[in-house]
């Protein structure tokens, strides 16, 4: 019975870079009543699961750290999958955090009692617990999104996504086809164009690719950067070099995007020589719009004689093919989905109920609205890490991940300093936020027309933050009881 469970202080939902950060600065601040729930048999989330081959980060590895516990041993400027779980895995055990996770822990759905002031978690397994505070830290990166292809059932090959990769799936002299152009497949495709027999690459519309500023780091700036002073200035110059960035992005400024979008026009000349190949690369709409890729192979593997990029859409899938709208059969072996994630359906796999047993679905049937991305009104001692609207186009995610951590554990402080049984959002301050993020919005290189996984169903742009990473951070400095409704123990 969930009456008889232990109540936790804080429950945690998620085992990746948002919920070990989260530990980590619980556990600093004394608060070890907490469990991290992690539905996989290991840590590291987005880390753990994008082992595809290729996959890295395209933010460099000294800013896409946790700033509490830098790393001054980066191989290279952008690391791999690979040295990023290491990293991940070194923090929970440098922390001690490992008593304080378990794994093989879905939770299948949670229900706030009013009035105990808890939240009570089913688990799959059919175990429940109990929690003062929930915090999800399952990240909007976490569902792949497979797209919906008519007669896929009926493919008699091997079929995966690149976040669910299939190493024992050998593609040496396969006939693959992969869907999609996003992240992922610019990082894999050039990897196994060197095995396939032949490589098919469905295109619906081009990215922006700007070149890849990577290197391995020499042995002597490794030594340098073990030094504080050295370490802060490098990432503090990465950090200012981004975020001068981003008034390209949230003001849709053309003489600030201009200069990069030269810079992809360039890149793309320099390195494709056809110009019938060239045209169908060229992307139709603003630079920013979409998320822009960086990458030095991936140009050079679709001029491979066995890669052939297809422009057409797919009509149909069949036992051993794939038909295109222009009448072209492809036969295939191997499908691969290089088609992202359902970013906009955040915890859509989790049956969340706040007061009255409203569903958080039924809360954002139109649309994700929190205050700072974090709380949310009808859902007390409610929070979240990496919620609607605080993703980013230009910077690191790790720094939007401590800004958030750092709200609420003063949060929670609060909540036990004053002996409250719950801390709410008010929803006049949760409205006013939104309105906040609609007209932004609007101004932002977002708003300019492309059709992006950054929009939900109705259009509206859930994703991504529409502001600098240092207004957010500023938004995030303290937390204001006056924001939220706070209900005193009986």
């Amino acid at each position: 019975m969930a009456s008889e469970s232990p109540v936790l202080g804080v429950a945690i939902i998620g085992a990746g870079f948002s919920g070990i950060g989260m530990a980590i600065r619980l556990h600093q601040a004394g608060i070890d009543d907490y469990l991290v729930l992690e539905r996989a048999a290991s840590i590291g989330g987005t880390w753990r699961d994008n082992h595809y081959p290729g996959a890295a980060c395209d933010v460099e590895s000294h800013l896409y750290s946790f700033s509490f516990e830098p790393r001054a041993h980066w191989s290279r400027k952008y690391s791999g999958q690979a040295e990023i779980l290491d990293y991940l895995q070194h923090c929970v055990t440098r922390y001690g955090l490992a008593p304080r996770i378990r794994c093989n822990a879905a939770l299948a759905g949670a229900d706030y009692d009013q009035a105990a002031g808890l939240w009570c978690l089913r688990l799959a397994d059919g175990e429940t617990l109990r929690a003062r505070v929930l915090i999800s830290a399952v990240g909007a990166l976490s569902e792949p999104s497979i797209a919906p292809l008519p007669g896929l059932a009926e493919f008699r090959g091997v079929q995966f996504h690149s976040a669910q990769w299939n190493h024992q799936h050998d593609l040496r002299g396969k006939r693959v086809a992969v869907i999609g152009t996003g992240a992922s497949a610019i990082q894999f495709v050039p990897q196994i164009a060197e095995q396939a027999g032949q490589l098919l690459l469905f295109q619906r519309t081009p990215p922006w690719i700007l070149p890849k500023a990577d290197r391995r780091f020499s042995a002597t700036e490794q030594r340098l950067l073990q030094l504080a002073p050295w370490q802060k200035a490098y990432r503090a110059l990465i950090y200012w070099i981004n975020e001068s960035r981003a008034p390209g992005f949230t003001r849709s400024s053309d003489w600030l995007l201009k200069p990069a979008e030269a810079m992809a026009r360039h890149h793309l000349q320099r390195q494709v020589a056809d110009p019938a190949l060239r045209a169908a690369l060229t992307p139709d709409y603003r630079i920013g719009c979409k998320r822009i890729l960086i990458a030095n192979d991936y140009y050079p593997a679709l001029q491979r004689p066995n890669v052939q990029l297809v422009q057409s859409a797919i009509s149909r899938v069949g036992a051993d093919c794939i038909d295109s709208a222009d009448g072209v059969r492809h036969p295939v072996d191997t499908l691969i989905f290089a088609t992202g994630f359902r970013a906009t359906e955040y915890l859509s796999g989790v049956d969340i109920r706040g007061r009255a047993g409203l569903p958080l679905g039924q809360a954002w049937q139109a649309g994700a609205e929190s205050y700072l991305g974090i709380a949310c009104a009808d859902f007390p001692n409610f929070f979240m890490l990496t919620g609607p609207n605080t993703g980013l186009g230009h910077s690191s995610m790790i720094f939007m991940i401590e800004a958030q951590i750092h709200f609420i554990r003063q949060a929670i402080q609060h909540l036990r300093r004053a002996n409250l049984r719950s801390i709410e959002v008010r929803r006049e301050v949760q409205q006013a936020f939104a309105r906040e993020v609609r007209q932004r919005m609007a101004s932002s290189v977002w708003a300019s027309g492309c059709r992006s996984w950054y929009l939900d169903a109705a259009g509206h742009n859930t994703t991504l933050w529409p502001a600098s990473t240092l207004a957010y951070w500023r938004r995030t400095r303290h937390w204001r009881a006056s924001e939220f409704a706070l209900e005193s123990q009986a």
